[in-house]
């Protein structure tokens, strides 16, 4: 088989699988790690027989080690996601976060690892002084008492060792900061599939409009940008971007959670009226990425939220059975 040889931390996760999916298409070879307490080995069943599975958890060193021999990159996504598990479990989303960092660049220092790529957070800016957000914006932890900046802090950790290590030890080290990516199987402890789950159960409501609580008063935004787009973008940067370099891949189109709500409701066939609720502590009022940089690179999103959002709402009233028993 031709191509580069990569590992893929976290390659059955949502981001992962898409990443181990699009190398193996792509003609490369490619190792995936992963211990599937968040994953699932069934994201990549189209593909099975044509990459290297390692059942491992990323804290353990030696695993990690031996799944970095040979490697010619190796594409670090293995991290706690889902916003849930900041509040919940934030030592579980350090634990993994720190301890993941260290044992993948001892691996690559090990056995001469020359490429890493670090799949990093828009979360890192917390409340961004300027929107759209370039790259260079202040990296922040507003409140360290605050349980949900567990997964910002192990990103901001990541991005430093990574960059620091990377100075003399890596040819190439790439970053790409995300920005509300979606999908179909994206997990359940994110804004779409829990609106996808609640609007599927409301679906049937004599009432309509539909009453539909949400956090906050709706008028927070996002950017949403579909996995398809998103992936493109993340090869686009590990094959072009610079060294230590810091790339953001999403979209500008920018929605209040009132307009995906509304979206969303729209996929069941169904008006809804927006019912305000508690807005978590620490939480973002905008977020939107400039993608100047990447698109200097040749990105260009093909897929806007209208054209992609159906088909999400619809797997998971579909597969609604895979959703945890609090969700």
């Amino acid at each position: 088989m031709s191509g580069r040889k990569y590992l893929v931390t976290g390659g059955t996760g949502f981001l992962g699988s898409a990443l181990v999916k699009r190398l193996v298409r792509d003609g490369h070879q490619v190792r995936v790690l992963d211990d599937n307490s968040r994953g699932r080995a069934a994201r990549l069943a189209d593909i099975e027989g044509h990459y290297e599975y390692f059942p491992a958890d990323v804290r353990d060193p030696e695993a990690v080690s031996r799944a970095c021999q040979g490697i010619e990159m190796v594409c670090h996504l293995a991290f706690v996601n889902g916003t849930e598990f900041f509040y919940t479990k934030p030592e579980l989303v350090l634990d993994v976060a720190v301890k993941g960092m260290v044992n993948v660049l001892d691996g690559c220092k090990a056995h001469d690892v020359p490429d890493l790529f670090l799949m990093s957070s828009s979360e890192v800016y917390q409340t961004p002084p300027r929107v759209p957000t370039d790259e260079t914006a202040p990296l922040s932890i507003p409140d360290p008492l605050n349980p949900r900046y567990s997964y910002a802090a192990g990103k901001i950790i990541s991005e430093i060792m990574a960059i620091n290590y990377g100075r003399q030890r890596f040819r190439r080290v790439v970053t790409v900061r995300p920005h509300n990516v979606y999908g179909a199987d994206m997990g359940f402890e994110h804004v779409v599939p829990q609106f996808a789950l609640r609007m599927r159960t409301l679906k049937d409501s004599a009432a309509d409009p539909v009453p539909f609580p949400i956090q906050g008063d709706g008028r927070q935004t996002r950017s949403f940008v579909y996995i398809d787009d998103f992936t493109d973008g993340v090869v686009l940067a590990m094959n072009e971007g610079d060294h230590l370099g810091i790339y953001h891949v999403g979209t500008l189109e920018e929605v209040t959670m009132i307009e995906l709500a509304e979206k969303v409701g729209q996929c069941f066939g169904r008006r809804i009226q927006v019912v305000p609720g508690k807005l978590p502590e620490g939480g973002t009022n905008r977020r939107c990425p400039d993608i100047a940089k990447i698109s200097r690179l040749g990105y260009a999103p093909k897929f806007t939220l209208d054209a992609a959002l159906p088909q999400v709402p619809r797997w998971y009233d579909e597969h609604a059975h895979l959703a945890p028993a609090k969700s």
